[in-house]
């Protein structure tokens, strides 16, 4: 019971992480309906930007996340301007290939400024205190860290698309762009703004999760191919969809990888996606941004 528990608990991290990545993905293609491939690339460079904080400037953790948060953020909104603006009215394979292009084009940058040799980052718990046992069950304080985190930026984004008018005017976009447009909702500041929650949601999964893991250009690559794998298994543009596919993979990871091997790990996200489609081709939630 108490390793079936450790591997519950290591897929409560990893689907956090995914739902984190996969939910700035989905409010894109949600309120855009752009398959914005980058935003594996936008993740990398999140992770890469609290490296160069903390480590050439001495920033302490917190602060390297929330300066990583706003540099991912305002590359995203850049990207959105001088990309994806320029091509609203094109057809959607032209978004495919661009986003492919800032991918290329951001790790190759990456590459070229810290070589392409896998990094690590510290995290802010360390020592003998870093991992807790609860009942036989090893907690790594960054992994309840990353749960945590997750839970509160799930919730306030909930609320902020609730509560607020700007978030209002977002959900209106994702609902009826025509209808939108009438009521005179600006679609280019609600596209901004969408492009800067995603950038920020990768950043700080990033952050998050970089401790527990190596930094490297090509980090991006399995965790995006996943977060489609997510979008796709919960409804495309779904935001519940998104959180609870994300919950899913990591369990199904997790709990596959323990029990059946840890080499088929990857396999078995892709292959539950195949089993949930051919049962519910639609994904498990309604499309929309809600």
């Amino acid at each position: 019971m108490t390793i079936f528990l450790q591997q519950v608990f290591n897929g409560l991290t990893l689907g956090s992480i995914y739902g984190l990545v996969a939910l700035g993905l989905t409010l894109v293609y949600g309120i855009l309906h752009i398959p914005n491939f980058a935003h594996g690339a936008l993740y990398m460079v999140g992770a890469f930007m609290t490296y160069f904080f903390m480590v050439d400037l001495g920033a302490h953790y917190w602060v390297a996340m929330a300066g990583s948060a706003v540099v991912v953020a305002a590359l995203a909104v850049i990207c959105e301007r001088l990309v994806f603006h320029p091509l609203r009215h094109a057809p959607p394979i032209h978004d495919m290939i661009a986003a492919i292009g800032i991918l290329l084009f951001l790790e190759a940058a990456i590459h070229a400024i810290w070589g392409s040799q896998p990094v690590r980052m510290t995290s802010p718990f360390t020592g003998m205190g870093s991992t807790l046992n609860i009942g036989g069950v090893f907690i790594r304080q960054q992994a309840l860290l990353v749960i945590v985190a997750a839970t509160v930026l799930v919730v306030a984004l909930t609320l902020f698309l609730r509560k607020t008018m700007v978030g209002a005017t977002i959900i209106a976009m994702a609902q009826n762009r025509e209808g939108a447009f009438l009521v005179g909702i600006d679609a280019n500041r609600v596209a901004m703004m969408t492009f800067a929650i995603s950038g920020v949601l990768a950043a700080v999964a990033a952050t998050l999760f970089a401790p527990m893991t190596l930094v490297s250009p090509v980090m991006g690559h399995i965790v995006i191919m996943k977060a489609f794998v997510i979008i796709i298994l919960g409804g495309m543009g779904s935001i519940p969809g998104a959180i609870i596919g994300g919950m899913i993979i990591g369990m199904a990871e997790a709990l596959g990888g323990f029990y059946i091997s840890d080499v088929y790990k990857d396999v078995i996200a892709f292959g539950l996606l195949v089993v949930i489609l051919s049962i519910r081709p639609q994904g498990l939630f309604a499309k929309g941004a809600h």
